[in-house]
């Protein structure tokens, strides 16, 4: 089929125009946030080659299973469900063309080219999103326990930042009310002695005053209690100590909220003792969506539940009513409990305090993809500025391009006419590789530049050793034509094998190599397939071409 140059040049022909059609700029859909925090469909235009993320600039992040926040039944099945996740998200998030795999058993690697704001992705990528509903601690069973706390504490030994052992604090007023009288009482003498009786009156422990009480004040709100925000760190390690855990409530757990407040000009951090079994997870979450609250302004999540989610939720708040109820994302409380007025079904409201709309987004974007199964940490962290992708690039450029030049040069000076025939199938070489990656959606990293640059030298390898069988055949006086056709078949062999050995290497790289070394293997492979069609077939043809406008050659340029 072959045998005749007008076949062999429409197969040059198809698969150029293949080529050139691949690596056309094309419109490719894509998901953006609109101004009212929705995601929509929008067209952008593209080059068909994609660029890799140290070529386009963003951000790459290696994740593992945090172990440390508690051993994972299964990791491997876990690592599988988040990879599921932070799909999800990163498509939800609208970048361009991410690359989202598992590699092994234990890590996986997120890719995002263009990204603008690297903490944004990485938080999105990173937190849990493990939504509950809890009841607070409507019988104050925790109050009733704080004193043994501070016993057991003082047996532990355990002293405040700054004391002695056996020091005691003075006791300090637990309501809010016993507080703001407290300070006044210096700039009013006239209410000291009211002051002091006051404190004792609301002191959780008035006859022993211990390490833990010492710390809290009571809240507004039935299972609210308040620390100081610069006693939070020492409160925090208390609560996580095995001589308080054992002594809480059964049924009750202890949780931080999310950000401090403020209580008579005094930063406070929230503590609340809430029930161990929550109303509802966000397992049975269906959408989320982020708005602006019309009446006070501030950033909300409404979200909806499945039918089966509204219908436990009805009965579970409709038990309820006239308690309150705790929001929780990956155990911290989101803000103070509201009383829960009426039954609640399928749609509800998670108010965000001074959070800005793009903090609500962002939580209704992760509630929508859902919650990891195991908490995940970032391992490895790599940040390429566009500006360094695009001094890649030029420098690539240049590089091809000296390294180009110096092998049409020797090419041309060492096998003379000849050469130029290797040279014009060098520059179908290109096209074929480029337009390889572009139809097989392969991405162009550095080091896949670099490898690119390099099969250039590569790709007139094959040529070199057709050529060389092709001066050892004249130089057995053999005529051109015979000299010819003898020197391709007996260089095949060779150039198949040494072909053969290197398409092998770079599969292993390739299927054991991750990001950078992935993209060098690619573009190994597909160069390499190329430059064996340009030497083996194109330049065949060049050949036969000449031999046919000039059958009584007697000579060869070589």
């Amino acid at each position: 089929m072959f045998t005749s140059i007008r076949n062999r040049w429409i197969l040059i022909a198809v698969l150029a125009l293949g080529s050139v059609y691949s690596l056309r700029p094309r419109d490719v859909t894509v998901r953006v946030r609109g101004p009212d925090g929705r995601m929509r469909d929008t067209t952008q235009e593209r080059s068909g080659l994609k660029l890799g993320l140290d070529l386009q600039g963003g951000m790459h992040l290696a994740l593992e299973i945090d172990q440390s926040k508690g051993t994972v039944a299964n990791p491997e099945d876990a690592l599988d469900r988040a990879l599921t996740v932070i799909r999800s998200r990163v498509d939800e998030f609208g970048v361009g063309e991410p690359l989202i795999q598992k590699v092994g058993k234990s890590r996986i690697i997120v890719e995002l080219p263009g990204i603008d704001d690297p903490a944004r992705a990485k938080s999105v990528v990173e937190r849990s999103a493990f939504l509950e509903f809890r009841i607070t601690d409507t019988k104050d069973e925790f109050r009733t326990v704080i004193p043994a706390i501070d016993r057991a504490l003082e047996r532990a030994g355990v002293t405040l930042p700054g004391a002695t052992p056996g020091e005691a604090k003075p006791v300090q007023p637990t309501g809010l009310e016993g507080l703001l009288e407290a300070d006044s009482s210096a700039s009013d003498s006239a209410g000291t002695a009211d002051s002091v009786a006051q404190a004792a009156a609301d002191s959780l422990d008035p006859t022993r005053p211990g390490i833990f009480s010492s710390l809290l004040y009571q809240g507004s709100l039935p299972g609210e209690y308040m620390v100081p925000e610069e006693d939070f760190p020492f409160a925090d390690s208390l609560i996580h100590l095995p001589e308080v855990q054992q002594l809480l409530p059964r049924g009750i757990e202890l949780f931080w909220s999310l950000e401090p407040f403020s209580e008579g000009a005094r930063p406070f951090r929230g503590l609340y003792a809430l029930q161990s079994k929550p109303l509802i997870t966000g397992d049975m979450l269906s959408d989320a969506r982020a708005q602006l609250d019309p009446l006070f302004n501030q950033a909300v999540v409404n979200f909806e539940l499945t039918r089966r989610g509204g219908r436990i939720f009805g009965r579970e708040t409709a038990r309820h009513i006239g308690d309150y109820m705790a929001i929780l994302l990956d155990g911290r409380v989101q803000d103070r409990p509201p009383v829960i007025r009426s039954q609640i079904r399928q749609k509800g409201q998670i108010e965000l305090g001074n959070a800005s709309l793009q903090d609500a987004q962002d939580l209704a974007l992760v509630l929508r993809a859902g919650a990891l199964p195991a908490p995940l940490h970032i391992v490895e962290e790599r940040t390429v500025g566009p500006s360094l992708g695009h001094d890649s690039i030029a420098q690539g450029e240049m590089a091809g391009a000296i390294g180009a030049i110096l092998v049409i040069l020797i090419m041309a000076f060492y096998y003379r006419k000849v050469g130029l025939l290797a040279i014009a199938g060098l520059a179908f070489y290109v096209l074929f590789t480029l337009g390889g990656l572009a139809s097989f959606a392969a991405t162009l990293t550095l080091p896949g530049l670099a490898g690119f640059v390099l099969s250039i030298g590569i790709a007139v390898d094959a040529n070199v050793l057709i050529f060389e069988r092709i001066r050892e055949e004249l130089a057995l006086n053999k005529t051109v034509r015979a000299a010819i056709d003898t020197g391709f078949e007996r260089a095949m062999p060779a150039i198949i094998d040494a072909n053969i050995t290197t398409v092998i290497t770079a599969a292993f790289l390739f299927q054991f190599g991750t990001g950078p070394v992935k993209g060098f293997a690619v573009t190994l492979i597909v160069g390499i397939i190329a430059s064996l069609i340009t030497a083996v077939f194109v330049t065949r043809t060049f050949f036969m071409m000449w031999l046919q406008r000039r059958p009584t050659m007697k000579e060869l340029s070589i």
